[in-house]
Formats: structure tokens, sequence, C-alpha cells
């Protein structure tokens, strides 16, 4: 079975990332607040804004997921946008900044 990875902008202008291998299914759920306890409940309406192509195993399809949860707004902003060159200047600049602050901690 196929699993999609989406991303949701909520009421609050946060995003939830998540994945399911229905994702218009999933998403009805989020809108009709199924689920009390999810980050959503309390912030819908939500809005699809993005979502992957399919992959094949749920596993492959939840890494992805947790990779992408684990980034700024600003890089979630650019896979939105589909802007992948955006991603990558992000990612240097991350590193970038990474190093300075080592090697300022370390002196």
């Amino acid at each position: 079975m196929p699993y999609r990875v989406y991303i949701l902008e909520c009421s609050d202008n946060s995003y939830y990332t998540g994945s399911a291998a229905d994702v218009e299914k999933r998403l009805w759920q989020h809108q009709e607040g199924v689920v009390r306890s999810a980050y959503t409940f309390s912030r819908r309406p939500v809005k699809l804004v993005w979502c992957s192509e399919e992959v094949a195993r749920y596993s492959d399809a939840l890494r992805y997921e947790r990779q992408i949860k684990g980034w700024s707004r600003a890089k979630k902003e650019a896979l939105i946008r589909g802007d992948y060159n955006g991603i990558h200047e992000i990612v240097t600049e991350e590193r970038k900044s990474r190093e300075r602050n080592k090697n300022e901690h370390s002196r």
C-alpha cells in the first residue's frame, strides 16, 4: 500500500506534518476534529499545502515525515513552494552558522 507525507497549514499559521495512505481521508479527519487530542484539533480549519509523491512502505513515509518535522519553518516553506535550491541554500547557511557557533564556543 503506498503512503504519502503531507503538510497542513493550520488556522494559527503553524504547520503540521503527517503521513497517511489516504491523504484525503486523513485531511477530512483533521478538518472534522475526529481526535480531540490531535495537534490540529484546536487549530482548525486546516489547509493541505503540500503532499509528497507516493512511497511504497510506511517506514519510508514515517522517516520522511520525521525529517520534515525537524526542519525549520523556512525550510518547510521552501519545500511547499517547490524551491529545492532554496532548501539547499538554507541547509548551507545552517551548517555555516553551526560551524561559527562551534568555533566561537571553542575559543
